[in-house]
């Protein structure tokens, strides 16, 4: 009976793991078998924002006082839902999950988180109406020497979860800007004022009705609005630009 719950998967786990053992992103212990990337007590006390739930939160307020100030005067556009999994605290070791996905070759492990925040966001209304899942992209030579765009593994994910068409070409950076992490709030928007633009020539059809941008964390929303004001400039403001991240820094 106990053997019918284990598979192939399973078996080459077991197999593989004293040689290459599998530690929790977290708190470094080693994995039992049936956890992945995470150990039980860690995911159990994943600091969870619960954004889901609540139309007005703190990322979608934040995101929404960042675009208010680029709107010209008069002017309106539906409000801009926002969305997380977890808090990111500098003082919390769950901070270890993103640089993780980021730089320590976490494909598979970006894959797992961004399905609890696709199985989340399934069971909220309004991100029902999704059509459109869009990456933040990395710079041409960023994504040649890490290999992959951390965002894009997130939004794919995100993109099945919700029966959402992925569109990872639609946006272009098209200037090469620094490391956003030890940047002031004015140089982060300063560095990202304008290094994005819709790619001369797309035409994917149909227009969208929502738009979710994704990214792996928000802070200030700075290169979420870059990339909201160069969208904006192909679609009209009945088109409502959602924002998904894995991790909110809570400032």
């Amino acid at each position: 009976m106990i053997l019918s719950h284990i598979s192939l998967r399973d078996i080459g786990t077991a197999l593989l793991d004293p040689v290459l053992p599998r530690r929790c992103v977290v708190c470094g212990r080693d994995l039992l078998l049936k956890e992945h990337y995470i150990c039980t007590a860690c995911l159990a006390g994943l600091p969870e924002t619960f954004f889901w739930l609540l139309p007005h939160n703190p990322m979608a307020d934040r995101f929404n006082a960042m675009i208010q100030k680029d709107l010209p005067d008069g002017a309106t556009e539906p409000y801009s839902y926002g969305v997380s999994l977890f808090f990111y605290r500098g003082e919390s070791l769950y901070r270890l999950i993103t640089p993780h996905l980021k730089y320590g070759h976490g494909i598979s492990c970006g894959r797992f988180f961004a399905t609890l925040l696709a199985e989340r966001m399934s069971e909220a209304g309004h991100f029902g109406d999704i059509d459109w899942v869009v990456p933040v992209p990395l710079h041409w030579t960023r994504r040649v020497r890490r290999g992959y765009n951390q965002a894009e593994v997130i939004a794919r994910t995100l993109a099945e979860g919700l029966g959402a068409q992925l569109h990872c070409r639609v946006l272009l950076r098209s200037r090469h800007t620094r490391s956003q992490t030890h940047l002031s709030v004015t140089d982060k928007l300063t560095n990202v004022a304008g290094a994005f633009r819709v790619r001369p020539g797309y035409a994917p059809g149909a227009a969208p009705r929502h738009i979710l941008l994704v990214d792996d964390v928000f802070t200030t929303g700075a290169t979420m609005n870059a990339c909201r004001n160069a969208l904006r400039e192909r679609f009209g403001p009945e088109v409502r630009i959602s924002a998904a991240t894995l991790a909110f820094v809570d400032t």
